[in-house]
């Protein structure tokens, strides 16, 4: 059956201005009125589509979910917004020319509203409104949001992370340790007779020192989990989820070799060979008995007292 209305030349004149795609569906899905917006951005003009019915003009929109809300609205009355998030480009919709012709079509917000005349006819009302310029801001404000929370995780002289990074991880890795009952291991470490360097070589060399040493050790931790942070001056720790004591002594070695590898020149240090060198304190907890926060960290710090008390150079554990 064909589809007729009556010309509203007023009703089209005000479609025709306004800043969103309008078209109106009659009962049988046929098209009523279609806007200037809509002409523009199809590149299908009104006369083109008046009295079409919607899904031959859009085969690919049968049975998907703006078929659906055309339903409703049409036979129960029911208004529907689909989610940009789900239906970013459900109609072939181009922002420019030069958009269509690479087929790039424009991130839509579609609604559907029903309209009930007084002599009981019922048509909808579709409106598209082109977001992809708010998603780009969206997306933009999104990212400078990743950046600005990365950058407050980070320790500006080091890269890595920082204080405050820490300190939420090991409360997370804390209580996850004490739920999941497994082990866990920090270690506490500080750069030896690091004050005897900075007054020997100044503090631009001593930062230089802090970024060489934070640069080789941050790389030894290969789990996602594992986080190695700059705990203050030339103090950094490490947070070793699912690390039992001995393997932490092991790594905590490693990172000792890793440091005199480097061979970052001390004349000021009171060790034997007159390079940096690091001290270790390493805590664990055993699976199932993950205590306090402050605990472990208190822990820590004691071996690595007992370290330096021990000559330096080394790993204590407790």
């Amino acid at each position: 059956m064909r589809c007729s209305v009556e010309s509203v030349p007023l009703l089209q004149g005000v479609i025709d201005c306004i800043d969103v795609g309008a078209l109106v569906l009659d009962a049988n899905h046929c098209i009523v009125l279609w806007n200037r917006w809509m002409s523009q951005h199809s590149g299908v003009l009104s006369a083109e589509t008046l009295e079409r019915n919607f899904f031959d003009l859009f085969p690919e929109q049968r049975d998907k979910r703006l078929d659906t809300a055309i339903g409703q609205a049409l036979n129960n009355n029911m208004p529907a917004l689909l989610s940009q998030t789900l239906n970013r480009w459900p109609l072939p919709l181009y922002s420019n020319k030069a958009a269509a012709e690479k087929g790039v079509r424009m991130q839509q917000q579609i609604t559907v509203t029903p309209l009930n005349l007084a002599n009981g006819e019922r048509y909808c009302l579709i409106q598209v409104s082109d977001v992809s310029a708010a998603v780009q801001r969206e997306s933009l404000l999104r990212e400078q949001a990743m950046a600005l929370r990365s950058q407050t995780l980070l320790d500006d002289l080091t890269g890595v992370a920082n204080r405050r990074h820490f300190d939420m991880a090991i409360d997370r890795e804390t209580r996850r340790a004490r739920r999941m009952g497994t082990s866990l291991s920090l270690m506490m470490l500080d750069i030896d007779f690091f004050k005897a360097y900075n007054d020997h070589y100044g503090h631009q060399q001593g930062d230089a020192c802090l970024e060489a040493v934070a640069s080789a050790l941050s790389t030894m931790q290969q789990r996602p989990a594992d986080l190695f942070a700059r705990y203050g001056g030339e103090e950094f720790a490490v947070i070793l989820p699912d690390t039992p004591g001995d393997a932490a002594v092991m790594m905590a070695n490693a990172m000792c070799r890793k440091v005199r590898d480097l061979r970052i020149p001390h004349q000021a240090s009171r060790t034997d060979e007159r390079i940096v060198t690091i001290s270790i304190g390493v805590a664990s907890t055993d699976a199932g008995h993950a205590g306090e926060v402050y605990d472990l960290i208190n822990a820590a710090d004691r071996a690595l007292y007992q370290a330096k008390a021990c000559g330096r150079n080394r790993v204590e554990s407790l």
